[in-house]
């Protein structure tokens, strides 16, 4: 049985947030640049009748109110701080003084509040100099209370000042906004959550890991009030020190080391790993819909560190140290994209479904059975084209005898018949479809396909995000209304988009356009000497000098000029 001291001792306990809460503007956390504009507007008495405090939640909204509150009374006024000690200061304290009105509009939305404030407000203060009414989660008044706010609003008594605070300021009318001198408070960045914590835990003779901190600030995304309840609960779980492995057992996260496993499986593409790992996760109590969230994020620090290593401030999940590093630089970055859109897919049926392991299992199976990204694609094929050209070379070198001048030239002939059935008719279609177009586009059907080049490519990116970066190389040059030449700037990028993505394209094309439009692709410099060509070709009536033609040039560089036989048409 607990005896009277202990049970007082126990009712009397407050979480860390409530005994922690800033007594001064200097006290919050991550937003000088709000509390220095209200320290001098303290000082100086401008501060306005009517504020408008917006951002998340836990970024010291309802504080910077209350602090307010006090300093505008505090009997040594004008200050930039409240000295919270004199009467009016500890009055409001205390919550003993009638003039400052805290009112949470979530539970008192109704038009009867607003009016019993409106018939109050006019009236003197009792005990302090200023009345102040801090209205929390204002957005959820209802419209008659919105209007009726807005008259009191309009023609405040100059004893009277409003303290609005939200954390979705978009559901607020902008008559209200445009009244009032608004204030956003920004999520507290993780260096200034853990200094706020390693100050408390000195203060109070508790001890914890510095990482042990780090992730409860990449928890609590931003909000002081989540990390001191995150941390008030990490110390009643701890023994001594708070430890890592304290802080994932209560938020339900893995650590980065788990990740990294679970993220080598699905790179190497072993499914009976990353099926293993996700088994382990489960039974060791993390939530999966935590689990697919947390992989997100690490492999979105991927893509932040391949960007640029020097956003490791800004790394959610992964710390950058070597291994981390070594692991990024292994990875193609198009395939991180690939994956970080499979995950997420998946996490938004496993929030409407109860059966939310079996979605996680289907996530990595897909991205462990998906095809390897197209640049790696790519490079396997040059690799394999490096590797026939060596052998090929080698050979050369262990015949007998080289052959003689008589010997290739006896060659040719046959090298060129085998070759002309293949390739020579190729080229040439090549080269009438791109005059075809040429000569009925226009000017119109270019500006008409222009005109919904931005919408294609968004129909497109949400077919496949991949198919999005590799079409964005491609700008719209020449159309007839039917077809549409695309020139590329990079060879790989219009081979992917021919290849693997053509099907896609092409309906999202028609989906956007309505009706059936064909695309032709050709390279940037190839383009401008076959423009070149048709305007020096149509510039007079004369019959046309003969000319190099650009299709026959590249043909002449891809395949030698003892392959290539060009034929004019009767």
């Amino acid at each position: 049985m607990m005896n009277d001291e202990e049970r007082g001792s126990r009712v009397s306990y407050k979480a860390l947030y409530r005994v922690w809460r800033p007594q001064k503007l200097e006290d919050i956390s991550g937003q000088t640049h709000i509390t220095k504009t209200l320290q001098n507007a303290l000082v100086q008495e401008k501060f306005s009748h009517a504020y408008l405090f917006t951002g998340p939640r836990g970024t010291g909204k309802t504080s910077a109110a209350k602090i307010i509150a006090r300093a505008i009374n505090c009997e040594k006024a004008p200050v930039r701080e409240p000295c919270n000690e004199c009467r009016a200061c500890r009055g409001i304290l205390d919550g003993t003084v009638v003039d400052v009105v805290e009112m949470d509009a979530a539970s008192n939305n109704g038009v009867d509040e607003i009016r019993y404030i409106r018939d109050n407000v006019m009236a003197a203060p009792r005990d302090l100099r200023y009345k102040v009414y801090i209205i929390d989660e204002v957005h959820m008044l209802s419209t008659g209370a919105f209007n009726a706010l807005l008259k009191t609003l309009e023609e405040p008594p100059k004893h009277a000042i409003f303290i609005l605070a939200t954390t979705e300021p978009h559901k607020i009318p902008l008559t209200i906004v445009s009244r009032c001198q608004r204030f956003d408070f920004k999520r507290i960045s993780p260096s200034d959550l853990v200094a706020r914590m390693t100050y408390i835990l000195e203060r109070e003779g508790w001890k914890a890991e510095e990482e042990a901190l780090h992730l409860i600030a990449r928890t609590a995304e931003g909000g002081m009030r989540d990390a001191l309840s995150l941390l008030d609960q990490a110390i009643s779980f701890a023994e001594e020190t708070i430890t890592v492995d304290d802080v994932l057992a209560i938020t339900g996260t893995v650590s980065e080391r788990f990740l990294r496993k679970v993220a080598t499986a699905l790179k190497e593409r072993d499914s009976v790993s990353a099926i293993t790992f996700v088994h382990e996760a489960i039974q060791n109590g993390k939530d999966p819909l935590q689990f697919i969230e947390d992989l997100m994020y690490y492999f979105r620090d991927v893509l932040l560190y391949k960007t640029s290593p020097s956003l490791d401030k800004v790394f959610h999940r992964a710390t950058n140290d070597e291994d981390f590093q070594q692991f990024a630089e292994e990875i193609e970055e198009a395939w991180v994209y690939e994956v970080i859109h499979a995950l997420n897919q998946y996490q938004q049926q496993m929030k409407t479904t109860p059966h939310r392991k079996v979605f996680l299992e289907m996530a990595f199976i897909h991205i462990c059975k998906q095809e390897k990204s197209p640049s790696s694609q790519v490079v396997e094929a040059l690799e394999r084209k490096i590797e026939q050209l060596e052998k090929k070379l080698l050979a050369q070198n262990d015949a007998p005898s080289s052959p003689t001048t008589a010997d290739r030239a006896r060659a040719k002939p046959e090298k060129t018949a085998r070759a002309r059935p293949t390739q020579a008719p190729v080229l040439r279609e090549e080269k009438a479809r791109l005059q075809g177009l040429l000569d009925e586009a226009s000017k119109q059907d270019l500006e008409w396909i222009v005109e919904r080049w931005n919408q294609i490519r968004q129909e497109v990116k949400k077919k496949s995000v991949p198919a999005h970066a590799w079409l964005s190389d491609s700008q719209p040059v020449v159309s007839d209304g039917k077809r549409v030449l695309l020139a590329f700037q990079n060879d790989m990028h219009r081979n992917m988009v021919e290849k693997k993505f053509r099907p896609l394209i092409q309906e999202a094309m028609t989906v956007v356009c309505g009706q059936p439009v064909e695309f032709l692709t050709t390279l940037a410099p190839h383009w401008e000497k076959l423009k070149q060509a048709y305007k020096e070709r149509h510039a007079s009536d004369d019959t046309p000098r003969e000319e190099s033609d650009p299709v026959v040039e590249e043909a002449v560089k891809l395949f030698g000029s003892e392959i290539v036989e060009v034929i004019e048409d009767k």
